[in-house]
C-alpha cells in the first residue's frame, strides 16, 4: 500500500494565505556552498514551524537541529511549502564532510519535513522520497573494555574520578551529569538514587552501588542541596569542560584514541548486557525512546558468531 502524501482537510497550522507564499522574493538556487546562517532566511510561516518541532527538545538538540535548518532554508531561498525532492536531494549532494555529519544533518532536515506535513502546514512530505545517506555505524569503535574504564578511575582522583565514574555508573548523557545538583541525589541503603532530566524534559531515576554512592558522598563535602555536583565559575561546568576532562583522564590511563563523555554511556550499555542484565533494564536505566536503540549494544559484541564455528 503506497503511503499517504496528503494530509487531512482540516490541519493544525495555519500556512498563511497563497498570496503571501506567492509575494516571496524569486531567489537563485543555483548550487552554492552550504554555510549556517540563522532563521532569518526562512520566511516567518518557516520560522514558526521550526520553533514547534523544536519544542520540548534538549538544548543541545535545539542547537544542532536549528543550525541543520537555517543551513537548508539558506540552500534553498525558498519557502518550506515549496521545497522539492530536487532540492533536498542538491542539498545532501552539496554537503561535505564526514559521511556521520552529512546524514546527521539530512535526517534532521527530513525530520523537519515530516513535522510539517504530519501537522499539514506542508502539502506533500518530499523527504520520503529521499534516499537516504547512510552513516557507517561505527558504535564498535566506541566501546571501552572494563579494563580501560578501570585505568580511567585508576588514573583520576577528585572531581576528575567522580565525573569519569557518575558518567560510567549511571550511564548519563554529558547534558543530564552537568545539570545535576545535590538535590537530585538520595542517599539510602548504602546506594544512592540520582534523579536526572533527560531528552525531552523526561525525567528518570538511576540507581548506583554503594561503592559510587560513597565516592560521590565523600566528594560532596559541605556543599549545599542546590549546589551544583560540578560546578564552575557561572554555574555549573561547561560541556567543554567536561570533554577535556575525559580526555586528558584516557591520556593519562593510557588510551590512545580519543575518548568522549558519551564513550563512557555506550560502555555502561554494552557492559551492564555483557554481565547479565535485561535489556529492558538498561533501557530504562539509560533512558532511551525505543528497545530497539538499546538492543544495538546486544550486537555490536555478539557472544556467539557462526564465524567461531569455522575451519580457519
Amino acid at each position: 500500500m503506497s503511503r499517504r502524501l496528503e494530509p487531512p482537510a482540516m490541519t493544525l497550522f495555519d500556512l498563511g494565505s497563497a498570496a503571501a507564499c506567492a509575494a516571496a522574493p524569486a531567489l537563485s538556487t543555483r548550487a552554492r556552498a552550504v554555510e549556517p546562517a540563522d532563521l532569518a532566511e526562512g520566511s516567518e510561516t518557516d520560522r514558526r514551524l521550526v520553533e514547534m518541532w523544536l519544542h520540548g527538545k534538549s538544548t543541545h538538540t535545539q542547537r544542532a537541529y536549528r543550525r541543520s535548518a537555517s543551513r537548508f532554508l539558506a540552500f534553498v531561498a525558498k519557502p518550506l511549502s515549496e521545497v522539492t525532492l530536487g532540492d533536498l536531494q542538491d542539498f545532501s549532494d552539496a554537503l561535505v564532510g564526514k559521511a556521520s555529519s552529512r546524514a546527521q544533518v539530512v535526517a534532521s532536515v527530513t525530520a523537519l519535513l515530516s513535522f510539517g506535513w504530519r501537522l499539514g502546514a506542508l502539502r506533500v512530505n518530499v523527504g520520503l522520497a529521499l534516499t537516504r545517506v547512510d552513516a557507517p555505524d561505527r558504535l564498535a569503535d566506541r566501546i571501552l573494555s572494563e579494563t580501560e574504564v578501570a585505568n580511567m578511575l585508576a588514573s583520576s582522583d577528585g572531581r576528575d574520578h567522580v565525573l569519569v565514574r557518575l558518567l560510567y555508573a549511571g550511564g548519563l548523557r554529558v547534558s543530564e551529569l552537568l545539570g545535576l545538583r545535590w538535590s537530585n541525589v538520595v542517599a539510602t541503603d548504602g546506594t544512592a538514587y540520582v534523579s536526572v532530566v533527560g531528552k525531552g524534559r523526561k525525567a528518570r531515576t538511576v540507581r548506583v552501588s554503594s561503592a559510587t554512592a560513597a565516592v560521590l558522598l565523600d566528594y560532596r563535602s559541605a556543599a549545599g542541596e542546590q549546589a551544583y555536583i560540578f560546578a564552575g565559575r557561572y554555574g555549573s561546568l561547561h560541556p567543554s569542560q567536561a570533554w577535556r576532562i575525559v580526555q586528558d583522564v584516557a591520556r593519562r590511563a593510557g588510551i590512545e584514541r580519543s575518548v568522549s563523555p558519551h564513550f563512557m554511556r555506550h560502555a555502561h550499555a554494552t557492559h551492564a548486557i555483557d554481565r547479565g542484565v535485561k535489556i529492558t533494564t538498561v533501557r530504562d536505566t539509560l533512558g532511551h525512546s525505543s528497545i530497539a536503540v538499546t538492543d544495538r549494544y546486544a550486537h555490536v559484541r555478539p557472544l556467539e558468531s557462526s564465524g567461531t564455528s569455522l575451519a580457519v
